[in-house]
């Protein structure tokens, strides 16, 4: 007796009944005859439905990519930049791109110094920790001993985004790395040394964007407005940083719904 499903399939070669004697499997067919045969008795053996047995330990972690589509929050009187602003702060990104692109190469070639050991793709507190440093991954207060010449212990201070560092970076690395920084920036301030690695590294992103790309920067926007609304003045030294992250994720990575309203023109940017 033929199943549900065979009998909604259509026929779309006329095929005779089979016996189990005409048909060898073992046999290779000798026409296209014996081959539908075959063909059909290997189907009638198949379970209508069959259940996949899947180990749940091998499935990769942060699969789903979560886009969400709400917008920025809006400046507080005073504190977003002009439109002629951002079309400069987006003339130098561009210039800063080009300018990644074409010594990539060059700098990718170029040894790294001992002391600089970039962590696998998927350490996360390792990147967290070489791109900020111990003072600001553990928030750590900086001693006194440290300002003597703070510049040089990178492993407290973070690593520069150097051209030598991100020109070795290849775009999933680019892309986990800016996932780890901006979760991070989700549950901490904004930094300096933060806000050099995130205008680095938004340098390296490709376009097209990739989805887990696109729903990345929305973030690191939507992040800075919040952070942006919060500051009590004008003269906050993260303003212009974080007006700025916003302004290269809205208008050079065409975001246009997240981008700041030309609305005000006195003590704008």
């Amino acid at each position: 007796m033929k199943s549900d499903v065979e009998e909604l399939m259509p026929k779309l070669l006329p095929v005779d009944s089979y016996d189990k004697e005409d048909v060898d499997p073992s046999e290779p067919p000798r026409n296209p005859q014996e081959y539908l045969k075959q063909v059909q008795k290997e189907a009638s053996m198949c379970p209508d439905v069959v259940v996949a047995q899947i180990d749940p330990k091998k499935l990769k972690k942060k699969q789903s990519v979560n886009a969400s589509i709400s917008g920025c929050l809006a400046a507080p009187q005073g504190f977003s930049p002009s439109l002629k602003w951002q079309q400069q702060q987006i003339g130098k990104f561009s210039e800063v791109r080009q300018s990644v692109n074409k010594h990539r190469q060059h700098w990718k070639a170029q040894f790294l110094d001992d002391n600089v050991v970039m962590p696998k793709t998927e350490d996360e507190d390792g990147w967290k920790r070489f791109c900020l440093g111990e003072n600001v991954f553990l928030g750590t207060q900086q001693k006194e001993d440290d300002n003597v010449n703070p510049g040089l212990d990178y492993v407290k201070t973070g690593f520069p985004p150097f051209l030598s560092i991100v020109s070795k970076l290849n775009q999933s690395t680019v892309s986990a790395v800016l996932e780890y920084l901006i979760s991070w920036f989700e549950e901490s301030d904004f930094e300096p040394q933060l806000g050099r690695w995130l205008y680095a590294l938004l340098a390296c992103l490709e376009k097209p964007l990739l989805p887990e790309a696109h729903s990345l920067i929305r973030q690191l926007a939507r992040r800075c407005s919040a952070v942006r609304a919060n500051l009590e003045s004008k003269d906050d030294d993260r303003l212009s940083a974080l007006n700025l992250m916003i302004c290269i994720v809205a208008r050079y990575f065409e975001q246009g719904d997240l981008a700041d309203k030309d609305l005000e023109t006195d003590g704008a940017f």
